[in-house]
């Protein structure tokens, strides 16, 4: 069980003061599905961005613990998921294997920008016919010189329309398996690279998505982010807190919906008494907080594992499956106990289903997760 200590309660506490005005109009902007720039200059004014990043950067200096634990507020607090899911993608995708990979000259040039949200990361992996399959990627990058030439496209890049920096896995080698991917740092203004229009999609609509495209991109070997076919260390590094970061944030976001189906549980009425009082209304309930103790449980003990040096990869695996499931789980209980006024849009339930679903979904489908902790058994 995670006991915050004054710091970092005072962190947790102070990002609360933002989340109103985060979460105002959040059902409106879901139906247009537009990126706010308004609450973007918000989100860099909470000074969340730099949670995890030296302070030589700009940033808090928090341990990953900490920074969970704010992020965990912030899926309580805020109502945007997407905007949400723009912050930890930002943080996650690019900011991270800077800190963790990236030369002096890299990390001078980006962390600043990133801690301090000025400038929005991504990174690009997922192909359109790859899909989970990253090894096969069909993105080359030809050594020409001191440059390499990228050529390639991706899509579903989450922040690609928005992205001032961008992470690019490509091949450099072929036939060489992990040993033959590496990451190269994109700027958005670099000559053949082209950003594809947003995509419209079933939920976090608020969370801009593009195909990108590049054709003959010449990018500096400076570029390289870590080593040349070092690409799939950078990606294992990245991924293992993309799915800290990001699915502890949805459980917040259970955590409040569990508050608001209980306080809803106990002051509706029906035949003359709370529907609370209706033990299949309370079993509904209690099989939501267990979804959020069991999830919480396994993303801090993987985190706590994670920091110590263990291997975690079917802690991840579980606790990525039980998250992504219990999330949609939860948020279905949810309009069914609000009934009717769960299906209203206006309630904003029926938006938490769509934004569940792409948790089953992204850094790696529940499937996915099923065959990786097989294969850690032998199966």
């Amino acid at each position: 069980m995670i006991e915050w200590n004054a710091d970092q309660t005072a962190l947790r506490a102070g990002l609360a003061q933002w989340c109103a005005a985060l979460s105002a109009d959040h059902v409106e902007r879901d139906e247009a599905g537009e990126f706010s720039w308004d609450c973007w200059k918000l989100v860099r004014q909470s000074g969340i961005l730099g949670l995890p990043f030296d302070e030589q950067w700009g940033g808090l200096g928090q341990d990953l613990i900490t920074t969970m634990g704010v992020l965990e507020a912030l899926g309580e607090g805020n109502r945007d998921g997407g905007l949400s899911f723009c912050v930890t993608t930002s943080m996650a995708s690019t900011g991270v294997p800077l800190e963790a990979f990236g030369t002096v000259e890299q990390r001078s040039r980006y962390l600043p920008g990133i801690c301090s949200g000025e400038l929005i990361g991504a990174h690009a992996i997922t192909e359109s016919e790859g899909g989970s399959d990253a090894l096969n990627m069909l993105t080359t990058a030809r050594r020409d010189g001191d440059v390499f030439v990228l050529n390639g496209s991706k899509t579903f890049v989450s922040n690609g329309p928005i992205a001032d920096v961008i992470v690019v896995y490509a091949k450099t080698r072929h036939n060489a398996g992990p040993l033959g991917i590496t990451a190269l740092l994109v700027d958005r203004d670099t000559p053949g690279l082209s950003v594809g229009r947003p995509m419209k999609k079933m939920g976090l609509r608020t969370s801009p998505i593009s195909e990108l495209f590049f054709d003959d991109c010449r990018i500096p070997a400076t570029q390289v982010l870590g080593r040349v076919g070092g690409g799939f260390l950078v990606l294992d590094h990245v991924m293992k807190r993309e799915i800290l970061f990001s699915f502890i944030v949805n459980v917040g976001e259970m955590r409040h919906r569990l508050n608001r189906c209980l306080a809803y549980a106990k002051s509706r009425k029906q035949f003359g008494q709370a529907i609370g009082s209706n033990q299949a209304i309370a079993n509904k309930l209690v099989d939501m907080r267990i979804r959020v103790a069991t999830a919480r449980k396994w993303l801090y003990d993987t985190a706590e594992r994670l920091v110590a040096g263990h291997n975690v990869t079917t802690d991840l695996a579980i606790a990525k499956l039980l998250t992504s499931e219990g999330n949609l789980a939860s948020s279905l209980t949810a309009v069914q106990i609000f009934g009717g006024h769960g299906y209203m849009a206006e309630t904003g339930l029926e938006k938490d289903v769509r934004n569940a679903v792409a948790g089953t979904i992204y850094s790696g489908t529940t499937e996915i997760q099923y065959n990786r902790v097989a294969a850690m058994m032998g199966l």
